[in-house]
């Protein structure tokens, strides 16, 4: 064994050990939780007893509160006082347990890609040769660059090496410069600030970065090609990833298309991002390029919001703290909005509901399966803090006794009704019934398979379904074992469409946090759906004929956002869902072949989409659900076309 292996191995052992020592240190927490939780049972147990032992038990506690208020008495610390005194302690620790277990498993992010991966997967389809820079190009418009000069400047050398030439870089606050740069008559000196130098610019377009920033040589030669195939475009952005100390490109953001409630919680556009300086001049001030982008987009169509879905920019992402910014852009926009701190410095956007609450009617298609519905019926009767609901169970024909006997003691609850349809099992046609005996300006599709895990669920996804821009609201479902079933649909992954990030960790960052921040999808699950049933009307509800089981909840989305609606996604309503286990799954002929006309009824009503989802990006899979890298891209890494 050499010195290197022997330096190695001692590396390894090291880690271990020191896992060990982390693994103990958590075997004691949880052995004091323990003991602690084991104590109070005993302490329960004692005081039940005592409790019903007592001659108050006996004789009932409101006489014998009257005897001892004519004897004189107080009635001193009981065996119930210690009870509830026991609860409250044991309530406390409670809360205090699962907050700090949610916050100390929270991993640390890394970089979703395996950067020796991505060096590979540059070298094969990111790599750009004269064939790829011949286009005609009948607009030339001037790109101005501001930068705001500190450190190095590397991002000035590679404004000076871009293949497209007519630029003009205006470096604010810059001391002295090299000889070179100086003869360059493109390149010129400001006092002030961003907006001096926004107001100074010539160009037809501006782009802000800082000086460590990094374009690659082609950077402005790409964007100048899109913008002569989208001469309305006012706003661009790209892909882009980061360089390590040694100048290695690692951790590439692929970004979905424009996507609002994305950029409200993250700043994902971030670089590079090209604004037509028209719109900038309408701009008075901003503070930063979040600032900047915000006031833009309140300018502007957001048809003309185009992104380039190659990587154009090198250089850092840091997350700020943009709350007071983003809360400045809604009372610009008259909306009543409360902007909190999400996970690791991102925001979280919260919409008001009326005061008198709508009422929301839930949909729950079942058949037995007892010990599943009552979970979800009872999560939302007890356990959910929005009360104006009703529920409407469509029975399609339970036949077990304890599930009738059920039915006849649950239906006593005024908020409950049982709607009896006795059919093929038809998953469309079993919720379009159970809307049309509703009530409520709101519906939700739930499955009879879900149970609650945060009571603020319906609360936040009726926020949502209530703005007008927003057509339907899909929630955070997981597994029994904390592993993530449905954070988004993605249309197009396994040929048809697929939930991403499925069996990730619950305490996993995921791709640059997504997992954790609302978000805009081409479709969310029925499993929990919320939306207007004003909206499930006019697109006229689920396709009951041609999606009796699968992909109707892909279909209604995609119908949703043809009509121009938004479908959201978001974090922050959580739930478990024992997927497949109230129906099992599709593992008969007869279930094979409909399903077989499911899939080729969607392929051809949504081939383009299938194609391209518009909230992923072609340079991720469609072969899997966890966002890794495409082999090959779905579009030709030169051939940029609206």
């Amino acid at each position: 064994m050499n010195n290197s292996q022997k330096q190695l191995y001692t590396a390894e052992i090291a880690k271990l050990k020191t896992e060990i020592t982390n693994l103990q240190q958590q075997l004691n927490e949880r052995t004091q939780d323990i003991n602690k939780l084991i104590q109070w049972t005993q302490s329960l147990q004692q005081d039940t007893l005592a409790v019903y032992h007592s001659v108050t038990w006996k004789i009932g506690n409101f006489i014998a509160q009257i005897i001892l208020k004519l004897l004189g008495r107080a009635g001193g610390i009981t065996a119930k006082d210690h009870i509830n005194k026991t609860l409250d302690s044991f309530e406390a620790w409670k809360i205090n347990y699962f907050q700090t277990r949610q916050q100390s498993k929270l991993q640390p992010y890394t970089p979703w890609h395996d950067t020796r991966e991505y060096a590979l997967w540059i070298k094969q389809f990111d790599t750009i040769n004269s064939a790829d820079l011949s286009a005609k190009l009948t607009y030339n418009p001037t790109i101005s660059i501001l930068i705001q000069v500190t450190g190095t400047g590397n991002g000035i050398n590679s404004i000076v090496k871009q293949i497209y030439s007519n630029w003009e870089l205006l470096l604010i606050q810059a001391e002295e410069l090299p000889e070179n740069l100086l003869a360059d008559k493109r390149i010129k000196k400001i006092d002030g600030n961003l907006r001096t130098a926004a107001t100074i610019a010539t160009g037809d377009f501006i782009i802000i970065l800082d000086s460590e920033d990094q374009l690659p040589s082609h950077a402005l030669y790409k964007t100048v090609e899109f913008i002569n195939k989208n001469p309305t475009v006012n706003l661009i952005y790209t892909d882009e990833d980061k360089l390590d100390s040694n100048g290695k490109r690692y951790d590439p953001y692929f970004k979905p298309d424009w996507n609002p409630d994305l950029f409200y919680s993250q700043n994902y556009i971030n670089n590079l991002a090209v604004y037509r300086s028209s719109i900038i001049n309408k701009i008075d001030n901003f503070q930063n390029t979040y600032d900047l982008t915000l006031r833009f987009i309140e300018q502007i169509d957001s048809q003309t919001i185009l992104h380039i879905p190659q990587i154009l920019f090198h250089g850092k992402r840091v997350v700020t703290n943009n709350r007071q910014i983003l809360q400045k852009h809604f009372q610009r926009l008259q909306q009543q909005v409360k902007i909190e701190e999400a996970i690791a410095g991102h925001t979280r956007v919260i919409y008001s509901i009326p005061q008198e609450h709508p009422l929301v009617s839930l949909i729950i298609p079942t058949r037995d399966k007892l010990k599943l519905l009552r979970g979800t019926v009872t999560g939302i009767l007890q356990q959910t803090d929005y009360k104006n609901i009703e529920i409407i169970i469509m029975d399609n024909g339970s036949e077990e006794a304890e599930t009738l006997e059920y039915f006849n003691k649950i239906k006593q609850d005024q908020r409950v009704s049982i709607i009896q349809h006795k059919a093929p099992f038809n998953y469309s046609q079993l919720n379009n019934i159970g809307v049309s005996h509703a009530s409520g300006e709101i519906i939700g599709l739930i499955n009879n398979d879900l149970e609650v895990i945060n009571s603020g669920w319906l609360t936040e996804m009726i926020s949502h379904a209530l703005r007008p821009e927003i057509g339907a609201v899909g929630a955070k479902l997981y597994y029994a074992n904390d592993t993530i079933q449905h954070a988004g649909v993605i249309v197009g992954l396994g040929g048809m469409a697929g939930h991403n990030f499925k069996f990730l960790a619950k305490e996993a960052p995921g791709y640059h946090w997504r997992p954790f921040l609302i978000q805009n999808y081409s479709a969310v699950t029925a499993a929990c759906l919320v939306m207007r049933r004003k909206i499930f009307n006019e697109v006229g509800g689920l396709n009951e004929k041609h999606l009796k089981v699968a992909f109707n909840d892909v279909d209604l989305c995609l119908r949703i956002g043809k009509l121009g609606y938004r479908i959201l996604w978001t974090p922050y309503a959580e739930l478990y869902h024992l997927e497949s286990a109230s129906r099992g799954s599709d593992n008969t002929l007869k279930k094979y072949l409909r399903l077989r006309h499911e899939l080729n009824y969607m392929q051809s009503q949504w081939q383009k989409t299938l194609a391209n989802d518009p909230y992923y990006n072609p340079n991720l899979t469609i072969e899997y659900e966890d966002f890794a890298l495409a082999y090959p891209p779905r579009i030709d890494k030169h051939l940029l076309s609206s």
